[in-house]
Parts: structure tokens; C-alpha cells; sequence
């Protein structure tokens, strides 16, 4: 090394780091062209950790503190590097900070819906959506299995990761769970909670603490939601004979509001209503096939026992055709001789 180069070298007395903005993990210090100085103070704050990497080696984590480095404070990089105590060279390390917020609104959802069979509809296809949070650990863990030796390491770095791990386990717990999909949807809560904890061990693997997760909504797609809402408005109609009912009364606005609608306003109402209590009729098991609503029942032909037309006993008046008694000379009703 030259002697510009020796006077041109930094040394650090003082490490710290304060976050710019939202969403980074892991930072770590830049170190280039620099050493840090014996004695030199590190400073990590509140939701922070920090971690001492020598020679591609870990060495030592801290916490939330101020801290003196020297062979007191750094025994397992004095250890790796064999030390005697009275060294008071610079010595070079890689020092990554690592942020330990609670990191919030995470958003999961299922890209494709997830298929399975369901008691009250048979197979079905469902669809989740929800948020999570996490926070950071375990910084040991994180920089050997997620973050390595990158300069930044942010939230959007890891969230496939693990949004993909949810929606995995979310597609198993559904198929597994033989909850009917109304039961399942009813209670999110504790779907929520169950699934909160089965992922726990998973993102603790990964040196991170899930805080929460949250089943904000299960649907079908939309062609099976539109037969579920019509299975749930049939249910809802139960009489039909006063169904049909309010459905003309709600039609006559309408009708009277457009083009001539009061001139077809009867006619269409006296076939709806007939309509609607012919269909109730049906369904109760009143009235016959071609019986008119009212009509005195005719008696069947060839009954040689049914009593005879009253019909063969009267005649019409030749003047105001009114019906009369056969015998009658004169019509009661115009005076007319009927001759």
C-alpha cells in the first residue's frame, strides 16, 4: 500500500444508521476503502438490531444500545481472530443493521381460485384475500438464509415469498378443513387464528415473527356466486302467491310511467294476476286443469243419473230475447205475446 493510499484510508469511529424510508430490512454499512477504528462507538436504536460479520463469518448481534468496540464487547470476533488484548490496530468487518418494525398491511389473495368439494354445494371454487404482518428477529437467521451479503434488503424483496407461502398453506387448510363454504366464510376470526398459527413455524424459519394474519373476505367467482344469490333469493321468496303479488304491485309504477301504459296497464295486470294465482292454485293442489277460476263445475256426459238441464224447462222471449218459462203466453219482462 502507498503512502497516498494509507493517508487517503478512513476510519470509522462512529457506525449508525437511521432509516430513510419504509420498507428496508437489511442495510449494510458501507465499508469500502475503510477500517473500522478500536474504540469506535456503535449506535442502535430502538427497533434496530446489528451484526458483526468477519471474514464471511458471523460474529457478534446486537441489540437496542451504545456500545464500546473492543475485545470486551466483541469476545466471538476476538475469538475468530485471535486477539491479544492489548491490540489497538484498526480491524475491518462488514456491520449490517437490521430494522425489527412491526412491518404492516401486507396484502395476500388467491391468484387462481382454489377448487374444492363442498357439502352444501358439491366442488366449488374459492377465492381469499386478507393482510399480515411480521417483524424481524432473529438477524442471525435472516442474513444467512434471506438477505446474505446485498447492500439493501427490502420488504418487497421477500413479499412473494411470502405471500406465496400463505396462499399455500390457505389451499390446504380449505381442502383439508371439510368446512361447508357458508360455515367457512361465517367464521373468518377463526380461520384467521387457525391459519396464524400453522404458518407461525414457517416464517420463523426464516428469522421473522408473524404479528397477525387476517381472512378479510372468501367469495366464489362470480358464476357461482350469481347461483348462490339465486338459491338465497328463492329461499327468500318462500310464499310464492304473495311473491307474485308485490312483483306486479312493484311493476305498476313502471308501467304507468312509460308510453301509453295506462292503456295496457289492466290488461297486463289482470293476466298477471291470473297468472300468479294460477300458478299458486297449481301448487296447492286447488282447482283443475280447465276450470275457470269461479266456474260451476259442469256435470260429466252420459251420467244417466244427473239431474236434467234447467235449460229444457225455459225459452227466449222473440221481442227481448230474455229467458222465460216454456209455458209462459206473454214475456214478463217486455209483455210481448210469444204466440
Amino acid at each position: 500500500m502507498g503512502l497516498r493510499d494509507f493517508i487517503s484510508k478512513q476510519f470509522i469511529d462512529v457506525i449508525q444508521w437511521t432509516e430513510t424510508g419504509d420498507g428496508v430490512l437489511a442495510y449494510r454499512y458501507p465499508m469500502q476503502d475503510m477500517e473500522i477504528q478500536y474504540g469506535a462507538q456503535l449506535t442502535v436504536r430502538e427497533s434496530q438490531m446489528a451484526l458483526f460479520v468477519n471474514e464471511g463469518k458471523a460474529a457478534d448481534a446486537f441489540k437496542p444500545g451504545l456500545y464500546t468496540l473492543e475485545t470486551r464487547t466483541l469476545p466471538l470476533l476476538t475469538n475468530l481472530r485471535n486477539w491479544d488484548k492489548a491490540f489497538q490496530s484498526p480491524f475491518k468487518s462488514d456491520v449490517y443493521f437490521f430494522s425489527t418494525r412491526l412491518q404492516t398491511n401486507q396484502k395476500w389473495g388467491t391468484s387462481n381460485p382454489i377448487t374444492l368439494r363442498d357439502k352444501d354445494f358439491g366442488m366449488v371454487r374459492l377465492r381469499g384475500f386478507g393482510i399480515y404482518s411480521y417483524h424481524l428477529v432473529n438477524p442471525l437467521l435472516f442474513h444467512q438464509r434471506v438477505s446474505g451479503t446485498r447492500d439493501i434488503y427490502t420488504v418487497a424483496d421477500i413479499e412473494g415469498q411470502l405471500r406465496n407461502t400463505i396462499i399455500g398453506r390457505v389451499s390446504d387448510t380449505f381442502a383439508s378443513s371439510q368446512i361447508p363454504f357458508l360455515d367457512m366464510a361465517a367464521n373468518l376470526e377463526e380461520l384467521s387464528k387457525k391459519l396464524g398459527e400453522q404458518l407461525a413455524p414457517t416464517f420463523g424459519e426464516l428469522g421473522l415473527q408473524l404479528d397477525g394474519l387476517v381472512v378479510q373476505n372468501l367469495s366464489l367467482p362470480d358464476e357461482l356466486q350469481k347461483r348462490l344469490d339465486e338459491r338465497i333469493g328463492m329461499n327468500m321468496v318462500g310464499n310464492l302467491r304473495d311473491y307474485t303479488q308485490y312483483q306486479v304491485g312493484q311493476s305498476i309504477p313502471t308501467a304507468a310511467a312509460n308510453e301509453g301504459g295506462g292503456a295496457g296497464l289492466g290488461a297486463g295486470l289482470g293476466a298477471g294476476m291470473a297468472m300468479g294465482k294460477a300458478i299458486a292454485d297449481s301448487l296447492s293442489g286447488q282447482g283443475g286443469a280447465g276450470t275457470a277460476p269461479g266456474a260451476p263445475a259442469v256435470p260429466p256426459l252420459g251420467n244417466a243419473d244427473a239431474t236434467p238441464s234447467s235449460a229444457a224447462a225455459t225459452k227466449f222471449c222473440v221481442e227481448c230475447g230474455k229467458s222465460i218459462p216454456r209455458s209462459s203466453k206473454f214475456c214478463p219482462e217486455c209483455g210481448k205475446s210469444q204466440g
